[in-house]
């Protein structure tokens, strides 16, 4: 029943909140931001307490209101998801300034296809939305399986529809990897987010000075395949999104292929950091993610990872 409700209730938001005036949708999100940021629920808590990270030399004041506009970031974000359907390509082009695509453009010229690796930033659909639009490159992703069945039914023709090839994270008789790596072997681009663990074998990492783990999907391909590997931030200013494509992270020139690509995961994690700092408003964490929060289990696997 609960798996039906939830499903009913993004359908219900895609079918009703693009059909809304703007303003009228942008004010009914905020109004919700508000009023759950005033609930001080699990997600609010989480996402106070991973701000703390990012800002240890805030006071509770300052926290409260970098959650308030992280909430009301996130919100946008669901918001404009929802509309994103209905908006023209033109609209989509004008909403989304990027720095440093030529490095994009180089590498796709040159056939070696790239990743791109984004945290939970801004709007990433509407990031995909752009690149595959605007940027003129359709590129493959990953999703997570959700629950129920049809909701991620839902998602994956949602996205899909907004330029994306989608390859389910887990249930499938493809294999994820090998898909991704026959891409960019094809000089095509992937994408991915990259700062959050599903797996719990996630590559460990010194985050805003404490260990966490984070996907090493990116930088294992990039460095498998030869593609360029890109980290990506976005960040809400005004009306418009803005997006910026790092600098290429190269890999280093010796070491162990595992030792490679750790390398290149602490790289990423590192460029994310910088660009969460100026911008955690717009990081969307609202799930614990440093392995003090998940539990004993996690903080003695970053200790085994730690000495090994």
């Amino acid at each position: 029943m609960k798996d039906r409700l939830v499903d009913w209730l993004y359908a219900l938001g895609w079918a009703v909140v693009k059909h809304l005036p703007e303003r009228a949708a942008r004010a009914l999100f905020m109004r919700i931001a508000d009023k759950v940021w005033r609930g001080r629920g699990k997600g609010v808590l989480q996402l106070e307490a991973n701000l703390r990270r990012v800002h240890p030399e805030a006071d509770e004041a300052r926290l409260r209101e970098l959650s308030r506009a992280g909430m009301r970031s996130y919100m946008r974000y669901w918001m404009e998801s929802f509309r994103l359907p209905t908006w023209s390509l033109q609209r989509i082009a004008d909403a989304m300034p990027v720095k440093g695509l030529e490095q994009l453009d180089e590498a796709m010229s040159a056939g070696r296809g790239a990743v791109l690796a984004l945290p939970h930033m801004g709007n990433w659909d509407l990031a995909g939305a752009w690149i595959a639009s605007a940027g003129g490159y359709p590129f493959t992703t990953v999703a997570e399986r959700l629950k129920p069945e049809s909701l991620f039914d839902r998602f994956v023709a949602y996205r899909e529809g907004l330029g994306m090839e989608v390859l389910a994270l887990t249930g499938s008789d493809v294999s994820v990897i090998g898909t991704l790596a026959r891409r960019l072997r094809q000089g095509k681009l992937v994408c991915l987010l990259g700062d959050r663990d599903l797996s719990a074998a996630g590559q460990q990492v010194d985050f805003f000075g404490e260990p966490t783990r984070m996907p090493a999907g990116p930088a294992a391909l990039a460095l498998r395949t030869g593609a360029a590997l890109f980290p990506v931030t976005l960040w809400y200013d005004g009306p418009v999104m803005r997006a910026e494509i790092h600098p290429e992270i190269v890999p280093p020139a010796e070491g162990e292929q595992r030792e490679r690509t750790a390398a290149m995961v602490q790289a990423l994690a590192d460029v994310w950091a910088q660009g969460i700092r100026e911008h955690a408003e717009d990081w969307h964490m609202l799930q614990k993610l440093w392995l003090a929060d998940l539990g004993t289990d996690r903080a003695a696997q970053a200790g085994e990872g730690a000495r090994s």
